[in-house]
């Protein structure tokens, strides 16, 4: 049965750190693996779920510079995985397997963001490649894992969703590339990818999500020029942050780790949560907060599914013969 995008009154909002929403939980036994666990977000998620007692898997395009930023933290190994390459997709999820150990918890977090015109595998629009389709890919290769864990995935998503839909026509932006409509286009992809992977796993005692963290000054913004910035009221000219509904890397983590562990989502899933809370849904043409009916709609969720199915040629629940 599909959760309705309505608020459940979760006492946690905006200004909530990952440490607010894990009180009182403890992880210890569980494991969790993290996109990008190692900067910005993921390294406050991996940090927080470590804290909690979870054994944290920290895949990561560049190992040493990762294993540098959570070396110090208790129960985190980190393994090489490139998101842009389906091949080093694959080895890592086999790799993972072989251990024969359970994914209680996935955090799709790592992502690109507004980069230039760049070009992956086939010639796919980066940041489509590696926000959803090296999710996609990665997800359903440690399927065996993860129906195991009999836990969650979760997808980090973005208000951004609200700038474009999938655009069918033209998902690889073969005919004219923006960086922001791609961007939207990526992380309606992260929410639909949710929608789906929910439908079809749930018998197995998985539940996904997908999340807008809020507005933070992390990483993520290295493609865009600092002017740009200032332009848009993010930052001062010392790059200080101006926009009083920015949050810290804290609490920016905090919807992400709520999603992945909170007993108040049990039972739910296939939802997009915003400020430690289920989001309203809202009308297309709408300024948010909130989510967009498009980013949600269970068929185009399918549609997707089966696109990305071939493009990558994973898919964990094709009917067998």
């Amino acid at each position: 049965m599909t959760t309705p995008q309505h608020k459940i009154g979760s006492g946690f909002g905006a200004r909530s750190t990952a440490d607010d929403v894990l009180q009182g939980i403890d992880l210890s036994g569980k494991l969790a693996i993290v996109t990008g666990g190692y900067s910005g977000l993921g390294l406050e998620t991996t940090r927080a779920l470590a804290r909690a007692g979870a054994h944290v898997v920290v895949p990561a395009r560049r190992p040493d510079t990762a294993q540098q930023a959570v070396g110090g933290i208790d129960g985190v190994e980190v393994d090489e995985l490139d998101l842009a390459d389906l091949e080093s997709v694959r080895r890592f999820a086999e790799r993972f397997l072989a251990t024969g150990r359970s994914a209680e918890i996935v955090i799709a977090n790592a992502g690109i963001m507004a980069c230039p015109e760049t070009r992956v595998g086939p010639g796919w629009e980066a940041q489509f490649a590696t926000n959803h389709l090296g999710h996609h890919a990665l997800v359903n290769r440690l399927w065996p894992a993860i129906a195991r864990g009999q836990g969650r995935v979760v997808t980090v998503s973005s208000g951004g969703h609200r700038n474009s839909g999938i655009r069918w026509d033209d998902v690889q932006f073969e005919r004219g590339y923006d960086k922001w409509l791609a961007y939207g286009q990526a992380k309606t992809a992260n929410i639909l990818f949710a929608v789906q992977l929910d439908a079809l796993a749930r018998d197995a005692g998985v539940r996904a999500f997908s999340l807008h963290p809020g507005a933070i000054l992390t990483p993520l913004q290295r493609h865009l020029p600092r002017e740009e910035m200032v332009a848009a009221g993010w930052i001062d000219e010392a790059g200080n942050a101006l926009d009083p509904s920015f949050k810290t890397p804290e609490q920016g983590a905090a919807t992400q780790v709520w999603a992945a562990t909170s007993p108040q989502l049990a039972g739910m899933g296939g939802v997009y949560c915003e400020d430690c809370e289920i989001a309203e849904l809202i009308t297309d043409e709408e300024p948010g907060p909130g989510v967009r009916s498009y980013a949600v709609d269970p068929d185009e969720a399918a549609r997707l599914w089966q696109l990305s199915a071939e493009l990558t040629g994973v898919n964990a629940f094709a009917p067998t013969r």
